[in-house]
């Protein structure tokens, strides 16, 4: 049975192993080796997993599978001062993809959402990336491109989709 827990600075070290199995498997066919252990220890290093906890707002939950965790992910509310819940972050650690673990994360964020009075759920996802065509099929839509350059030359290429609420 699928549960979600609300995830707390103890949780750090368990967010980045999620992180870290389910990278390769998400990316490994859009992104180089290089770039996807340069993100990893861009965005799941300790002191930005606590500083996205602390000082950004970011609220992190974990989806548990029979008292095994397997996924997370990470939302912000009144993202740039909007009406707008942000989802960050969305992991499964490969096993688990395509047993309704991440809809229920989103859909998680999107009651939340629902409470705190947004208007519309946003994210990002690599242009190339699988699940692209999950999210559309749960009525997010594109509303704009955005490339991110980031160190060493590497490069997100994104859509940008909201859900609205």
């Amino acid at each position: 049975m699928l549960l979600i827990s609300e995830a707390t600075i103890k949780d750090i070290k368990l967010i980045r192993e999620i992180a870290y199995r389910s990278w390769p498997a998400t990316y490994g066919t859009i992104l180089s080796k290089e770039q996807i252990a340069y993100m990893l220890n861009l965005f799941y290093s300790d002191e930005t997993l606590c500083e996205n906890l602390n000082k950004k707002g970011h609220q992190f939950i974990l989806v548990h599978d029979d008292g095994c965790c397997i996924g997370f992910a990470s939302y912000e509310h009144n993202y740039l001062d909007k009406n707008v819940t942000r989802l960050h972050k969305i992991y499964l650690v490969p096993e688990a993809q395509g047993k309704g673990a991440g809809k229920l994360l989103i859909d998680t964020v999107e009651r939340l959402a629902m409470e705190n009075r947004s208007v519309a759920i946003s994210l990002n996802v690599n242009k190339f990336n699988k699940a692209f065509s999950f999210y559309q099929k749960i009525g997010f839509e594109v509303v704009c491109e955005e490339d991110i350059e980031l160190d060493f030359g590497y490069l997100m290429e994104d859509y940008v989709m909201e859900k609205q609420l």
